[in-house]
């Protein structure tokens, strides 16, 4: 096999198709603004159309639009002249995708469309093809050159069409105010929408198993009570039980360190009076992040009225699979 300098290739892949993206800043006009506000506006679902390559960016597009806050599904042009038509409503609109703007199976159907009454927002390098001058909205997909060399290939231009898709899919995002939580909602299953959606009440061990000793409790006997309950930590409290401080392997090793006689000792000289406490509320992520950054293994669970309610290991947020 003769040598070849793929290396090269893909540089000048990278480089038209970057310079094609470079050239869709000049074109966010009154069009654009026109997309979006025909998308923000509607009561039913953005329709999506392309086909061939056109097709497959245009399901990327419409998964990108129903994840972020814009109802949104993909229909095949040629399945809807065969009765998938149905599943478009007078209060959808249309978003078709053809370089040509004169895809067969989308132009047999702008007359069907209108007769419906539905808008259609094109995107498309011919604003002048039945396609580009049907639509209520033009967005201008063309490009200079394709990066395949024998201009066969959609690549540069199917790469544009995917940016202008992010850029009217992010810019409704941004305009309804959508939020990390709206996006986890539509991600339930993966690590991200555990990420988004799991708070520490979650998974927390509640007050019934929270290991608890009085400021007067002799050491020996609160580290009984640390490996009673496996926490490798006892809270402690006072009659009233309100929360006092906290002892914790760490501070064991660190009064054998400062020659704290543990058989004399008792609890409230050595343990710590700043525990480091966490909001029932608050994303078992967040949680994750305070004990990476503290180097503890435990987090205190305590609620609106600062009282003691919980408390939550490590271990329980690495196995409700956050990272």
């Amino acid at each position: 096999m003769p040598s070849f300098d793929f290396i090269s290739s893909a540089h000048r892949t990278l480089n038209i198709e970057s310079a094609a993206v470079a050239t869709l800043a000049t074109r966010f006009d009154s069009h654009f603004v026109k997309a979006c506000t025909m998308l923000m506006n509607c009561k039913g679902r953005a329709i999506v159309m392309g086909v061939g390559k056109s097709g497959h960016i245009g399901k990327k597009i419409a998964a990108t639009l129903a994840s972020t806050g814009s109802p949104a599904f993909f229909v095949h042009p040629g399945e809807a002249s065969h009765g998938d038509l149905g599943m478009i409503t007078s209060t959808d609109v249309v978003i078709a995708i053809s370089y040509s703007g004169n895809s067969n199976e989308l132009v047999t159907l702008l007359p069907l469309l209108k007769r419906l009454n539905i808008p259609v927002i094109a995107l498309t390098a011919k604003p002048r093809s039945p396609l580009g001058e049907f639509a209520e909205a033009c967005l201008d997909i063309s490009v200079e050159r394709e990066a395949c060399p024998l201009a066969l290939a959609p690549t540069a231009s199917t790469t544009v069409t995917l940016v202008m898709g992010d850029a009217l899919a992010i810019a409704l995002l941004e305009a309804r105010g959508f939020t990390a939580e709206d996006f986890a909602f539509s991600h339930p299953g993966g690590t991200l929408g555990r990420k988004l959606l799991l708070r520490v009440a979650d998974i927390m061990h509640d007050e019934t198993a929270i290991p608890r000793v009085s400021p007067t409790t002799p050491l020996l006997q609160t580290l009984m009570v640390m490996s009673e309950k496996g926490f490798g930590m006892t809270t402690v409290a006072d009659d009233s039980t309100d929360l006092l401080g906290v002892y914790t392997d760490g501070d064991l090793r660190r009064s054998i360190d400062r020659g704290i006689d543990i058989h004399t000792a008792v609890v409230g000289d050595v343990m710590n009076r700043q525990p480091i406490t966490v909001a029932a509320n608050a994303l078992a992520a967040e949680a994750l992040a305070v004990m990476e950054q503290k180097k503890i293994n435990v987090l205190l669970v305590v609620n609106e009225q600062k009282r003691l309610i919980g408390v939550v290991k490590i271990n329980d947020i690495l196995r409700a699979g956050i990272i």
